[in-house]
């Protein structure tokens, strides 16, 4: 998928790096210059400098052929009227938005943006209902070395019908929260029966994530 963001802070960052470890092409664009060449140096030429409110910069970065188009910036009134210029003037088919005060949340909705989100970790739920994902998603680093993860357990899992206490789990590893296929959340105990469609998210380093996925999973 192609996927334009318009915002180079902290949940742009997140976004583009999960997002292109996924294998997705992605654009970045933000006013800050200091930002961008932030971005650029970790990822890549991936950002542009320019403001996302402005036709011509969607333009720049091929907004009329986005699969999907997030704005993620600080200010709503920015992030509403990006998404109305990429939803009406590119006809892009989805179209996020990133809301800090929740009483602005029904004028988005009047005005036709698709989904409407405040953190970083829902809009990436989104993400991952809407596309084809691998069955491990790196979320974020919260520290040097560990990381935060998605495992989702597939309908051929070995290890569906059984309880985490069998497993191998190793102690570096931590399980936080399962979310089932009907998205209902639970706290994981020894004797939570792993399911099919099961989420689990998990602390980790990041030299354990294989090794955690082959655990939840029992596949290679």
């Amino acid at each position: 998928m192609y996927i334009v963001i318009i915002g180079g802070g902290r949940i742009g960052y997140y976004l583009t790096k999960t997002l292109l470890n996924e294998g997705h092409e992605v654009v970045i664009v933000e006013k800050e210059a200091p930002l961008v060449e932030t971005l650029n140096n970790e990822f890549g030429s991936v950002c542009v400098q320019g403001d996302g409110c402005e036709l011509a910069t969607l333009i720049k970065v091929g907004t009329e052929r986005a699969d999907m188009f997030i704005a993620v910036t600080g200010e709503d009134p920015d992030n509403l009227v990006s998404c109305q210029i990429a939803k009406h003037r590119f006809n892009v088919k989805r179209t996020v938005a990133r809301i800090r005060n929740p009483i602005n949340e029904p004028l988005f909705k009047k005005l036709g943006v698709d989904v409407i989100v405040s953190g970083t970790n829902v809009i990436l739920e989104y993400i991952q209902d809407e596309v084809p994902t691998h069955s491990l998603t790196h979320l974020l680093d919260i520290e040097e070395g560990e990381a935060i993860v998605v495992i989702k357990i597939p309908e051929n899992a070995e290890t569906i019908g059984q309880p985490i206490r069998n497993l191998e789990i190793s102690d570096d590893n931590k399980l936080l929260l399962v979310i089932n296929a009907d998205r209902k959340n639970r706290i994981p105990t020894k004797n939570t029966i792993i399911k099919a469609g099961d989420r689990i998210i998990a602390t980790t380093t990041r030299d354990k994530e294989e090794d955690l996925r082959r655990s939840l999973t029992g596949l290679e």
